[in-house]
């Protein structure tokens, strides 16, 4: 039942639709880049629209219902005011924007962020972002994306929350519930807009804007559910993908956008196709021209244009055509419309239109020390040989070699482009704040990402010769892992791979810290690195939360929300996999499911993560051999920790169905834990399993389970550990 409020909002939403004209209509449904707000850096720059002029008529003619990627409070004003002051009918626009981890203050882009594992910190980096966003005159975000990837060759895995659909369902809620905060009203308050609907994460060989192919129970177990899980969190908004799945396009599939998302989920918000996806139906095949095209999009239930002009340009012959039915367009019209208003937009079009509140927000302190504390909770280390790390601020002489150690540029990461350069902390920068006495740093770049440079390995083999220890800053640039930047080789750049073998020749010891935003192939001196720290791309604070974690003021405590695979090759590696009919063996057995050169399994598997204490697990303990239906079960196990420091552990509950209707992966995260193990003592963790954890879609598509036999597993990685088993009952 509508409350009082909603049917309020209804009633005049539905007044407003009376009174406008076709033209009217479609313009609340063309959404247009704000050119008095931005321009563009290396974000779809050639079809940007830089004409404020044209841009001003079309919005005081009512002809346009929202501009994106226009930040910016002293502004807001005078462009809100053309629809509000000076339109026919004043139906203030909607202003959206690619808030992706953060504005201004730039948090680690999302894939790094998810290694924290901690949704918390997700929620209040989310809400951060929406307070500078807000202030800056947004209303909208494209984000969170919650496309689930299994492909690391594919660039926009850096975007979501990597390849898990557990981890995926939690990130999804944590970032919507922070952009949109407590009320959609308030002026730090951004819609999220989940993206990209649906199955964007599965493109052929990871190939960006490809097809994907697969069944709809692979879609509904793996690819659909964030996507519910940031809706029941209360996102009002979507976007269509780009790729054609099964054969339809998704900005033009009816199937998806409205038999799923509206009939059978209830969802209530509008969908915004991405950037000309629609208009991108020609090159798929699948619609004949533009006039076509913006039929297929609207029908299929598409109801905001973003860039392409076709809604605009083709809904009122459309209509008078009788192609398209007045209903349907009035049906998307009045998902904007009630959008706007649960947004306060026709009592405050000016919210967050503040000068004063964007100067104190932006950038400030508050914000900073968050990203910070983001920064070091999303470094993972993957291996510490000999305890290498930490290392001491005191006495030693540090070699910072590598394309990333003076960087100040590729730290950000892709999606932020209203980024501060001035708040940028490099490494250099970080170190040298927190060295002590008698340390000493020397900074040597090498080689460039993808480049080698004249005499930069002579002059880093040099200072490396000079040093106690080898800080190696390498890995991706933020143009190697972004949208369109699919790769068909994942491993670090080749000119340094030869400047790595180089310094480690010197036999000093090195530490790896790797800048990426994918899972990578790791080979030569930099796989047999004795520590190596993914510290992903960082954002504001990146040498500050290096600094922090490399020298022991705080222990690394991510976890990977991505595998590691041992060669590129065996891209899409993911860990929950099937068994099939031949399983891989860990002995070199032949016809079984495993590449020649290559285990079946992951260098460094999803979940894996090192601290600065040795934590041991006992065996499984379940409290009860046998579950009945609507029951559950507790698994315990006995953590110990035999180092000096006190560690925090992140404990994974993984499940297997040994037996059933339909093959089940050979684990599956169902549940995680992260405690504190003191120094030299023991903690004992206690997770329940429900019944309902143990459902899978059945042949059906609907939820099931069948009695059987289940292995459990409380282990530190998607790889270790030895599981317990139980028997569930009919």
């Amino acid at each position: 039942m509508a409350t009082a409020k909603t049917q309020a909002n209804l009633e005049r939403v539905n007044d407003l639709i009376s009174r406008m004209t076709i033209e009217e209509k479609a313009g609340q449904l063309n959404l247009q880049n704000d050119p008095f707000r931005w321009r563009p850096e290396g974000v779809n720059p050639g079809d940007f629209n830089a004409d404020q002029d044209a841009t001003a008529a079309e919005i005081r003619a009512g002809h346009i219902g929202a501009l994106f990627n226009g930040v910016g409070a002293a502004t807001t004003r005078m462009v809100q005011d053309m629809a509000v002051r000076e339109s026919r009918l004043g139906i203030p626009l909607l202003f959206a924007a690619d808030i992706v981890h953060g504005l201004k203050t730039t948090f680690p882009v999302p894939l790094g962020e998810s290694a924290s594992w901690d949704m918390d910190l997700a929620e209040r980096t989310a809400r951060a972002a929406a307070v500078e966003g807000g202030a800056a005159g947004v209303h909208q975000t494209y984000a969170p994306m919650v496309d689930v990837a299994r492909d690391q060759r594919w660039g926009r895995v850096v975007e979501g929350a990597g390849e898990d659909v557990h981890l995926g369902n939690l990130f999804a809620i944590a970032r919507t519930k922070g952009f949109q905060g407590d009320d959609l009203k308030d002026w730090s308050s951004l819609l999220a807009c989940p993206k990209h609907f649906a199955a964007y994460g599965a493109a052929e060989s990871g190939m960006d804007y490809n097809s994907t192919d697969m069944s709809e129970l692979e879609l509904r177990s793996v690819y659909l559910p964030p996507f519910k899980a940031a809706f029941d969190a209360g996102a009002l908004s979507t976007m269509s993908a780009f790729n054609d799945l099964n054969g339809v396009p998704t900005s033009g599939n009816h199937w998806l956008l409205t038999q799923i998302l509206r009939d059978e989920w209830g969802f209530t918000g509008f969908v915004v196709s991405d950037y000309t996806s629609e208009q991108e139906l020609i090159a798929h095949g699948f619609a004949a021209d533009g006039r076509d095209a913006a039929r297929i999009a609207l029908m299929a239930g598409v109801d905001m244009s973003m860039k392409s002009g076709l809604y605009m340009k083709h809904i009122p012959d459309l209509v008078r055509s009788g192609d398209v039915p007045m209903s349907r367009v009035d049906e998307a019209v009045r998902r904007v419309l009630m959008t706007k208003a649960a947004l306060g937009l026709f009592e405050n079009p000016y919210r967050g239109a503040d000068v004063e509140i964007e100067t104190r927000v932006t950038g400030s302190r508050e914000h900073l020390d968050l990203a910070r504390e983001a920064g070091r909770k999303s470094i993972v280390m993957l291996k510490n040989d000999g305890d290498l790390l930490p290392l001491s601020k005191n006495g030693r002489k540090i070699a910072l070699i590598g394309p990333f150690g003076a960087d100040k540029s590729d730290l950000f990461g892709p999606w932020s482009i209203f980024k501060d350069t001035d708040l940028a902390v490099s490494l250099e920068e970080g170190l040298r704040s927190a060295m002590g006495a008698g340390s000493s740093l020397t900074v040597t770049k090498g080689s460039e990402v993808e480049a080698a440079i004249d005499g930069g390995i002579e002059a880093a083999v040099a200072a490396a010769s000079q040093a106690d220890v080898i800080l190696l800053a390498i890995g991706e640039s933020g143009e190697m892992s972004a949208e369109s930047k699919s790769r068909v080789d994942i491993g670090v750049p080749a000119p340094q791979l030869a400047l790595a073998e180089a310094v480690a020749a010197t036999g000093k010891p090195v530490v790896v810290l790797l800048r990426n935003g994918r899972g990578m192939e790791l080979a030569g001196a930099v796989k047999d690195a004795p520590a190596i720290l993914v510290t992903w791309f960082l954002g504001s604070e990146t040498g500050n939360a290096v600094a922090d974690v490399l020298f022991g003021d705080h222990a690394p405590t991510g976890r990977l929300p991505v595998s590691f695979p041992f060669r590129s090759g065996q891209s899409p590696y993911y860990y929950a996999h099937k068994s099939t009919g031949r399983p891989s063996q860990p002995t070199d057995r032949e016809f079984t499911s495993k590449f020649r050169e290559v285990p079946h399994a992951a260098l460094y598997p999803f979940g894996h993560g090192l601290t600065y204490a040795p934590v041991r697990y006992s065996a499984v303990r379940l409290s009860s051999e046998t579950m009945a239906r609507e029951g559950q079960i507790t698994a315990s196990v006995t953590l110990s920790n035999a180092g000096s420091r006190e560690a925090s552990e992140v404990v994974q509950l993984y499940i297997r169905d040994r037996t059933a209707s339909i093959t089940q992966p050979v684990r599956l995260l169902r549940n995680f834990r992260r405690v504190t193990v003191p120094a030299g003592g023991s903690v004992e963790v206690s997770i329940p399993l429900t019944y309902a954890e143990l459902l899978f879609l059945g042949q059906n598509l609907k939820p099931t389970v069948e009695p059987g036999l289940f292995d459990v597993w409380l282990a530190p990685s998607a790889q270790d550990g030895e599981p317990a088993q139980f028997t569930l009952t009919a």
